[in-house]
């Protein structure tokens, strides 16, 4: 099964965090088609940028193409361009070899944009720059009102991640106003302490793919009547968008029950007005995890993914399914109960009834909140 966990931290304004992941999920159907729900979404908005390198273009592994960063940079002055030490073995070298240091005051990069959402990354690679050790980078970054990383180190970042890896990504979904012609991003050093980016990425994504105001009111997980709003004022923290990444499972399966997998032939997912193409890519949609078809067994275990977050903070999950299992055509066909920390998210969840059909794909989103006390965020699934 697929889920898209979205982390809110609680900061006034609020600051929200997504993280997207990709457990395999449970699937469903309808004809619904139209143009709108099927059309990929093109970006009106799009930078990428090498920070730190001299060269005008860059080309990633990936194909894509990276520019330096001396035009989209204020107070370049109070910053120097700068080489990483050595290349890790997953390390790629554009945009991670090269990096923008800032050594005094803060830096500011301005993108002009169009009003309306944007994905905003930011891509760190923790090693030696012109003498400058791992540790002495400890620095904020914010964008008007929204302080989008706090106290931050990627050494210490990266160290605690799992899986190991050697660079990281930090992913924001900024909302840009009217009244607002640019996106600033700007990065302050603590006293002695020095900041850096390796590359900045801005991309425009549709509007109400996540920040949806009072359209959409989102329950709070463990009480009886609590609602959350994300609008305009809120910014959200991701590690996935477009582009966006998205990771197989079964590293977060939680325990030795790991159900069983199924994945379509075809890419044939009926999307509708209500979850068009662009929510997540087709082959989300085309793959699942479910228990199997022995009810007797299937009451003795639950599917359950365990994710090492942050604690102390409201998250936003959203869990996507789909059916796409041969014979679950009819509502009541597969029953289940979702668990988020512990609480109950969803009794009888019926995934055909909420989509309407066969291979038609839907979302839910819910709010928890993560108490220190708690080594990790929870979700689960039981018959």
């Amino acid at each position: 099964m697929s889920i898209n966990i979205i982390i809110s931290i609680p900061v006034l304004p609020f600051t929200f965090c997504l993280i997207s992941f990709l457990p395999l999920f449970i699937s469903v159907a309808a004809d619904t088609d139209t143009d709108a729900s099927t059309s990929p979404y093109s970006p009106t908005d799009y930078f990428l940028l090498d920070c730190g390198s001299s060269s005008n273009t860059t080309t990633s592994s990936d194909g894509r193409k990276w520019g330096g960063d001396s035009g989209s940079a204020t107070s370049i002055f109070s910053s120097f361009e700068s080489t990483a030490d050595r290349q890790g073995g997953s390390v790629e070298q554009v945009p991670y070899m090269t990096a923008r240091i800032f050594n005094s005051s803060q830096f500011t990069y301005t993108f002009p944009v169009s009003p309306g959402p944007k994905f905003l990354r930011l891509y760190f690679y923790p090693a030696v720059y012109s003498g400058i050790n791992e540790s002495d980078f400890f620095f904020t970054v914010t964008s008007g009102v929204h302080t989008l990383l706090s106290n931050f180190s990627a050494s210490l970042t990266v160290a605690a991640m799992e899986p190991q890896v050697d660079s990281m990504v930090k992913e924001f979904v900024i909302h840009v106003r009217e009244n607002q012609p640019t996106l600033n991003i700007t990065f302050s050093p603590f006293p002695s302490f020095y900041a850096f980016v390796n590359g900045i990425e801005v991309c425009s994504m549709p509007n109400n793919l996540y920040i949806k105001g009072d359209s959409e009111q989102i329950p709070l997980v463990g009480t009886d009547d609590s609602i959350y709003n994300i609008d305009n004022y809120t910014a959200l923290e991701t590690d996935t968008g477009m582009f966006r990444k998205w990771q197989e499972d079964s590293f977060y399966i939680f325990g030795a029950a790991f159900g069983l997998t199924f994945r379509m032939n075809d890419t044939d997912i009926r999307y509708t007005p209500a979850t068009p193409a662009y929510t997540v890519p087709t082959e989300v949609y085309s793959s699942a995890r479910s228990m199997g078809v022995v009810r007797q067994i299937n009451l003795n275990y639950n599917l359950s993914w365990f994710f090492p977050v942050d604690s102390g903070f409201y998250y936003l999950v959203r869990l996507h399914f789909c059916e796409i299992v041969a014979g679950v055509n009819g509502v009541n066909e597969r029953v289940f109960n979702v668990f988020l920390n512990n609480q109950t998210a969803e009794e009888n969840a019926d995934v055909i009834e909420w989509s309407g059909g066969f291979r038609i794909p839907v979302y839910r989103d819910y709010v928890c909140r993560w108490e220190p006390s708690q080594a990790g965020f929870m979700a689960r699934l039981t018959p």
